[in-house]
């Protein structure tokens, strides 16, 4: 089976080539190789490479300088989906296209499952609805992946920098009003492997089981070596609202028979450890 593996050079994309390698016959082009932005460069790369399936891990997933800049925000998260999504349509293939749990405005008080409706509160969670919609709106064969807090040995996020602070010294500190499914990024990678192994269709939430703050995780993260301060988002002064609770259930990713991730305390722990 042939893939084009789209945002290859990124965090998730990275780990999702690695995943899907020596499997299947991987074609991941990074964003040197394909502007997902431009309908013409899409179009022409799927009708020459003739995919089974697409699947698209770009995205411009740098929440405060979308509220900034929300012309590069929608031109890769809501625009460059509905591309893929055509032109596998023409192409006779399917889509897996990665989302966020951004997308909810955290004001559930509990996990979000499939069916609750999204309402988001940023830049960043409004065009990547707008990717979904339009995704679904192509007539291709879809599948949307909800994911949540991604962190990996790839790129910048969350852990790798409260690491970095913490080699620096403390005290450190960290929101305690956001909650959410701290994911890691080959657990999610592993999920795609078998969703193209055993193909469903439709939207699904897959995350690291469990919900933490932002200021559990940063405990998680570092023990007792450095002091971990809880401050509020307010007291944080970043430009994009956060919702309060995003956490994700993948109440439909269990009933299809696939397996459920592993809880965020263990898949967090081998992380760090393996980062020694």
């Amino acid at each position: 089976m042939k893939i084009l593996l789209t945002g290859a050079g990124g965090q998730l994309g990275r780990d999702v080539a690695a995943a899907l390698a020596g499997v299947f016959e991987v074609h991941a082009l990074d964003r040197a190789r394909l502007d997902v932005s431009d309908r013409r460069q899409v179009s022409d790369t799927v009708f020459r490479m003739s995919p089974d399936w697409i699947v698209n891990c770009a995205a411009f997933t740098d929440v405060d300088r979308a509220e900034r800049d929300q012309a590069a925000a929608d031109a890769v998260n809501a625009r460059a989906p509905g591309y893929l999504a055509e032109a596998a349509a023409r192409a006779g293939a399917a889509i897996l296209h990665v989302s966020t749990d951004y997308v909810f405005d955290g004001a559930k008080g509990a996990a979000y499952d499939e069916n609750d409706s999204p309402n988001p509160l940023n830049v960043y969670g409004r065009t990547k609805l707008e990717g979904e919609e339009r995704v679904l709106a192509s007539g291709a064969r879809a599948c949307l992946l909800r994911t949540a807090w991604l962190y990996g040995r790839h790129g910048s996020n969350f852990v790798k920098a409260i690491l970095e602070a913490a080699r620096r010294g403390g005290p450190l500190r960290v929101v305690a009003d956001q909650v959410g499914s701290p994911t890691l990024t080959t657990d999610l990678a592993d999920a795609v492997h078998l969703l193209l192994r055993r193909p469903a269709f439709g939207l699904f939430h897959v995350a690291n089981q469990g919900a933490a703050s932002r200021y559990q995780q940063a405990r998680a993260i570092v023990g007792e070596r450095v002091e971990v301060i809880p401050i509020s988002s307010a007291e944080s002064g970043r430009p994009a609202p956060r919702p309060a609770n995003s956490t994700l259930t993948s109440v439909r990713w269990e009933a299809a028979g696939f397996p459920s991730l592993r809880p965020w305390q263990e898949a967090l722990a081998q992380f760090v450890e393996s980062l020694g």
